[in-house]
């Protein structure tokens, strides 16, 4: 495994920021930024043996800093939605910064992805460690994380996500990659199976109701291998609220345990990929947001779909819905979860 860092620009108050290259023996390549966390690069061969990059991203730290779309982030202290930015712990109400509509998105204002971890290189990858200090963003509790991304021969890149906690707090981490296995396009054509028989509806703001629902019958059913274009555009009620699919997805089996949860394939390139994690929940989001205002690498512009998010996790405001799992972290537990990408060709 060759693991090659180098200066990747410098943040407005001078500090500065790297950018760590990952390859192994088979020609596929990983890039981690280490400021956000980010994933800057994944180039996988098609079935002819052609590199493409297969995620959206940008050139330039300075892409990056004013970037609106989170792509390729590590996203904390807690991904995805909470409901108004408030919780209750212990009894205790927290106020949360509200930062998307009336609700909370992705840790707030300056969270996980807009902070420098410090980095090193590990023999097969790069290890990030922050330290989130207690009251920023107004989380409670110091909370020491820790996450790494290592790279092996059978085209895996698996995220490690560790976490302790001096005070209780509520934690949730994902990866916020935007893939597209043609490398350019539309995501449309990309077939998808998703190993979950429910989902959790959202209402108009986007929060989880607190009902969980069986897939059958309706457009979230990707339990066998379906075309994501194949019903987006039908009228459904829920697709009508995301513009798309924007839903979390209850996974079958334990949490816990590492499984495959999720494969993705593209009939143009060959190119699959599959999903393998620990975590209880996968949101599914189809690029709906995308509008083509945001350039990116080789100076492309986004457009609606033009990639997918597949963030394993656990559910949207799973603090204030006390049937979903918890997200609590109390001093002396540890927070371990992981989940791994793997690439190859049918």
């Amino acid at each position: 495994m060759k693991v090659l860092g180098r200066r990747f620009g410098t943040m407005c108050d001078g500090e500065e920021v790297r950018i760590f290259s990952i390859g192994n023996d088979r020609g596929m390549e990983v890039r981690v930024i280490n400021y956000g966390g980010i994933i800057a690069s994944i180039k996988v061969p098609d079935r002819d043996g052609q590199l493409d990059d297969v995620v959206l991203g940008h050139d330039s730290l300075e892409g990056y800093l004013h970037r609106t779309r989170y792509f390729g982030v590590l996203i904390g202290r807690f991904a995805n939605r909470i409901a108004r930015g408030r919780f209750a712990l212990n009894g205790v109400g927290y106020q949360l910064a509200v930062n998307n509509g009336q609700n909370h998105l992705h840790g707030g204002v300056r969270g996980f992805d807009k902070v420098v971890w410090p980095a090193k290189e590990i023999d097969d990858g790069v290890q990030l460690n922050y330290l989130s200090q207690d009251g920023e963003e107004n989380y409670p509790g110091n909370l020491n994380a820790t996450v790494t991304y290592r790279l092996n021969d059978a085209n895996e890149l698996r995220i490690d996500y560790h976490a302790t906690t001096d005070r209780d707090t509520i934690i949730n981490l994902t990866n916020h990659s935007y893939f597209n296995l043609a490398g350019s396009g539309t995501i449309l054509d990309h077939e998808l199976q998703i190993e979950a028989d429910a989902f959790t509806p959202i209402d108009d703001t986007l929060i989880p109701t607190g009902e969980i629902r069986s897939v059958k019958g309706t457009p979230m059913d990707f339990t066998s291998p379906t075309a994501i274009g194949a019903l987006i555009d039908n009228y459904d009620d829920q697709l009508r609220i995301a513009r798309g699919y924007d839903h979390n997805f209850v996974l079958r089996g334990d949490v816990g345990t590492l499984r495959t949860i999720a494969r993705v394939y593209d009939p143009q390139s060959g190119r699959v990929m599959e999903v393998i994690t620990t975590q209880p929940g996968l949101q599914f989001y189809s690029g709906n947001y995308l509008d083509g205002t945001l350039v990116g690498r080789s100076g492309r512009a986004y457009t609606k779909n033009s990639g997918l998010c597949l963030e394993a996790q656990h559910f949207p405001d799973s603090p204030n819905q006390p049937n979903f799992p918890s997200t609590v972290l109390r001093p002396g537990e540890k927070y371990h979860h992981t989940t791994i990408y793997r690439f190859s060709v049918e």
